[in-house]
């Protein structure tokens, strides 16, 4: 065996002229390493894993927001665990409410990113003699300055080495002087590039917030939106933050895209013209330089990562993360009294968990591909920009030609030129790479995640537009379907795109509520009543009574406008001739004044002629006067819905009714924190004004101030009749009397057959047969019973 090795290392060195001692070494160290590489992948392989796996508990460890190991309570452990494992494995199995995979078609640089796009820019830049017009010209005018400026400052270094390399001092100072010069505008146009890219921002964003404020208070979109659409979630975050988002990720776009273009071209033609004169032609620099970005663009777009996906998920998370926070805010009492801390700081737990995992995902792409993006980018075309600067160099040749005072030899000029050429030639190489790192980046990354703003904005853009436009979709729970079910049902009721059609009449009429076959039909299809009818004029007061859920505060929602007319004809007085005061009133930011005014404002309060003596006196009726001088007068702010009190609220309420006088008040509860007599003093002062009520309300003192009765009966029935408020009355005290009188019949039964059980007695009077006593036991039975034993018993046996 030694002998037939000897021969092969041999017959290798006789062939390749290597000595047989280098052939031996050479043939050993590759046996070695394939040894290593069999019995140290395996290793290298499971550290690898090793390590992977703790930089996966190290993120999980930096996002948890659950109490130290030392401090939890182990039940708010074991639950939190539980919870961050299901939320795990619903994200697996594609349930969870943040998986994106749900939506076929991701944010990315596509057709519909370009219409949508397209569609935003029209509302940003309404025209060509806008602001926002005339903002765009100066910024790509100031870029363009700026591709120029920065090729003379280029060739003014180049002009300063080479005169450093002649030993000149009185040109490098000319030229050293120069470039100073030139440095003050130069500073100047790149501050005003960044602020001109933030005015523009600035400006996009009031043209949408806008366009958007404008869709969102039509129609009372703001209300529908939440309640009757179920397509966008947490309308705030997207009228802040992703509207703030977009228009800062194009306006920084468009310098990104704009001037590294301009540079790209005017750079080439830069170094085309200094090649020729350091005697090359062609352009084979530049079309070498053009395949290397070519394949480099190749390959990022292979490996790049969906950012406009990954991008709008995470906004999708920080919204659902801060309306799980302004839940907090909202029910702090209620959660506060229920003790409800532990599962709500499990829902804040869960919600930045998911934030901080999709935050991570995003991070850990980064990694690897800006890893291979700054190898591309950076080395591969710092080595292309030596290629393209030495090619001129090594096959043209070098003009030397000299002025008749040129005291320097020819070497020194050439040596001069080139190094003039190289220094030049690299500074604008540097330019040109930036150029071209910043034009593929904002392709690969930046319009990506400008596309998942865009798809977000337009996303709200789109359903605003639709529901102010009465167009609404929801998506249906299993309890909405069977309401949906049986809402197909319903007679004269269409659908369009599995949606019910608004097929109802609406007739704006003075003087007149008046409803004809309208159902009341819920924003979850619940068809509460099939088909209301009834006519109200002035001068009548309706009473709605009924159980809770039959449809009276539902009605009043139909006849505001808030709930869509899906059938009938409802003829309706105008939004000025109607007024709707709620059981909790909205107290709006500002001064008492804007609290007695609502929804006026102060121009409007002037235009109709009323002071501040008017409103003092409307707070006499209500019983509010106090109030200005302890809040210390009209112009007072305070955050009022704490300052005053649940009757005060209500009160408030109702100046406002007095101050607004419409023909008709829709009252839902307004006065159930009010006392009896005041309430009372306040219902005669509207009847005085010719105030037509709608009243929901459960107080009796109440009954005589209305004329007629609108009962629901919780089935889907209603009944609409005179209201005999003394015959009612006395209906309900007789009601209250017997109910009173058999509260105590259960117990005395049950009493009684305790007695008769005891003296082993049948009772005079006919027991229920669920209170008929049990036969008395045999003296020899089991003396262990506790009717005998109890001391409850034995008392009253006493007694």
């Amino acid at each position: 065996m030694t002998n037939t090795f000897s021969k092969f290392v041999k017959k290798i060195s006789d062939k390749t002229t290597i000595p047989p001692e280098k052939v031996s070494l050479c043939m050993v160290s590759g046996v070695c390493l394939l040894y290593a590489s069999r019995v140290g992948f395996p290793i290298l392989a499971k550290t690898i894993k090793n390590l992977k796996n703790r930089a996966t508990e190290a993120q999980q460890q930096i996002s948890s927001t659950s109490p130290q190991k030392n401090s939890v309570n182990p039940v708010i452990k074991k639950e939190l665990i539980d919870d961050v494992e299901g939320c795990k494995e619903e994200r697996e199995a594609g349930n969870s409410i943040y998986d994106f995979k749900k939506t076929k078609n991701f944010p990315a640089f596509n057709k519909v990113f370009l219409q949508q796009l397209s569609k935003l820019i029209k509302v940003m830049i309404p025209g060509i003699w806008s602001i926002e017009a005339g903002l765009l010209v100066l910024h790509t005018l100031s870029l363009v300055l700026r591709t120029f400026l920065s090729i003379y400052v280029a060739n003014l270094e180049g002009c300063v080495v080479k005169f450093i390399v002649r030993r000149d001092i009185r040109m490098f100072t000319v030229q050293l002087t120069k470039w100073l010069f030139i440095a003050l505008p130069a500073t100047f146009l790149n501050s005003l590039i960044r602020f001109l890219e933030s005015q523009l921002a600035l400006a996009f964003r009031t043209r949408l917030v806008r366009y958007s404020y404008a869709l969102y208070f039509k129609n009372q979109t703001y209300y529908r939106i939440g309640n009757l659409d179920g397509r966008l979630e947490n309308a705030d975050h997207c009228l802040t933050e992703d509207i703030t988002s977009f228009t800062q990720s194009i306006s920084h776009l468009y310098s990104h895209i704009t001037k590294p273009l301009l540079d790209i071209i005017i750079i080439n033609f830069t170094l085309f013209k200094m090649a020729r004169s350091m005697g090359s032609y062609g352009m084979s620099g530049q079309v070498f330089a053009a395949a290397v970005v070519c394949i480099t663009a190749h390959i990022l777009r292979k490996i790049t990562p969906k950012f406009g996906k990954l991008v709008s998920e995470e906004a999708k998370r920080k919204g659902y993360l801060r309306f799980v926070h302004s839940r907090l805010i909202t029910h702090a009492e209620e959660i506060a009294f229920y003790g409800g801390h532990k599962v709500e700081s499990l829902l804040l737990q869960r919600s930045y968990k998911a934030l901080a995992w999709q935050m991570n995902q995003i991070y850990n792409k980064k990694l690897w591909y800006v890893m291979i993006e700054q190898f591309l980018m950076k080395y591969a075309w710092s080595a292309t920009g030596m290629i393209i600067i030495s090619l001129p160099i090594m096959t043209g040749y070098t003009r030397t030609e000299r002025d008749a005072n040129d005291r320097y030899s020819d070497d020194g000029v050439s040596i001069s030129l080139r190094t003039q050429y190289m220094t030049t030639a690299k500074n604008i190489l540097i330019a040109l790479g930036d150029a071209t790192e910043r034009l593929m980046s904002s392709f690969f990354k930046e319009i990506t995640e400008l596309a998942g703003y865009t798809a977000r904005v337009s996303k709200m853009l789109t359903v605003f537009e639709d529901v102010s436009d009465g167009k609404y979709q929801r998506t249906l729970t299993a309890t909405s379907s069977k309401s949906f079910k049986k809402a197909s049902e319903l007679k004269g009721l269409k659908f369009r795109d599995n949606m019910p059609e608004i097929a109802g009449r609406t007739i704006v009429k003075s003087g007149i509520i008046k409803l004809e076959g309208v159902p009341i039909i819920t924003p979850n299809f619940d068809i509460v009543v099939p088909s209301l009818s009834f006519t109200m004029t002035t001068g009548m007061h309706l009473l709605l009574t009924g159980p809770n859920g039959c449809g009276k505060s539902s009605l009043f929602r139909i006849v505001k406008g808030l709930w869509p007319l899906y059938i009938g004809v409802l003829e309706r007085p105008p939004e000025n001739q109607m007024f709707y005061i709620p059981q909790r009133p909205y107290l709006t930011l500002g001064s008492l004044r804007d609290q007695v005014i609502y929804p006026h404002t102060v121009e409007d309060m002037k235009q109709h002629n009323l002071t501040d003596q008017d409103l003092f006196e409307i707070l006499g009726i209500v019983h509010l006067q106090h109030i200005v001088c302890r809040e210390g007068g009209w112009n007072t702010k305070r955050d009022w819905k704490d300052v005053l009190s649940g009757g005060e609220k209500q009160r408030i309420g109702m100046a406002r009714l007095f101050y607004h006088k419409p023909q008709f008040a829709l009252l839902d509860e307004c006065t159930s924190a009010v006392s009896i007599d005041v309430e009372s003093r306040i219902y005669e002062s509207a009847k005085e004004l010719g105030i037509s009520l709608l009243t929901i309300t459960h107080r009796p003192s109440l009954w005589k101030f209305h004329t007629h009765l609108l009962q629901f009966d919780g089935e889907g029935g209603w009944s609409l009749e005179p209201l005999d408020t003394t015959t009612r009355l006395s209906l309900r005290d007789e009601k209250e009397k017997l109910e009173a009188s058999l509260t105590g019949v259960p117990q005395m039964e049950r009493r009684l057959r305790e007695l008769c059980t005891l003296l082993g007695e049948d009772s005079a009077v006919p027991l229920s047969s669920s209170e008929l006593p049990s036969p008395p036991k045999d003296a020899s039975s089991d003396n262990n019973d506790d009717s005998y034993d109890s001391p409850v018993v034995i008392e009253n046996l006493s007694d």
